[in-house]
C-alpha cells in the first residue's frame, strides 16, 4: 500500500503472505467479515498489508479507511467489536474471508450487517417456474 506521497507504507506482514495478495491499484485487498458461527455476511472493508498484518496478529478488524486514509480498529468508537476467528484467502487471492465473531452492530449504520437494507432479490427460487426449480 503506498500513502498519498506515493511511498510504500512500511508493513510486518509476513513477506510469504503478502507475496500471494493480488492487491487492486490502490494496494488494497477486498475483506468481507462474515459472522463464524451463522455464516451472516456482516460487511465489506478494505485491508492493506498492514491492516492485515494486524488483524492477524491483534484477533480484533482492521481495516484501512479509503475516505479518511487512516487505520481503524472495528470496535475502537463504536464497541461493536469484531474478535477474529479465522482468515482466508480466496482461490484468487484477491479476496479475504475474516470469520468473526460480531459484537453488536456491524454497519456504520446501526444495523446488525451492511445487507440487511436493501435487498435487490429475495426467495428468487420461489420466482423460477416449477420445471427450473
Amino acid at each position: 500500500m503506498t500513502s498519498t506521497t506515493g511511498t510504500p507504507r512500511p508493513s510486518s506482514l509476513d513477506p510469504e503472505i503478502a507475496a500471494r495478495l493480488k492487491r487492486s491499484a490502490d494496494g488494497l485487498v477486498p475483506a468481507i467479515a462474515q459472522q463464524y458461527d451463522t455464516g451472516e455476511v456482516l460487511m465489506l472493508g478494505w485491508m492493506d498489508d498492514e491492516a492485515l498484518h494486524r488483524t492477524l496478529t491483534t484477533g480484533r478488524c482492521t481495516y484501512w479507511s479509503r475516505s479518511r486514509r487512516q487505520y481503524w480498529v472495528k470496535g475502537d468508537t463504536s464497541g461493536h467489536f469484531q474478535w477474529v476467528k479465522s482468515v482466508a484467502l480466496d482461490c484468487d487471492a484477491d479476496t479475504l474471508l475474516v470469520k468473526v465473531d460480531q459484537v453488536g452492530a456491524a454497519c456504520h449504520t446501526g444495523a446488525r450487517t451492511c445487507f440487511d437494507e436493501d435487498v435487490l432479490l429475495k426467495d428468487a427460487d420461489s420466482a423460477l417456474p416449477a420445471s427450473d426449480q
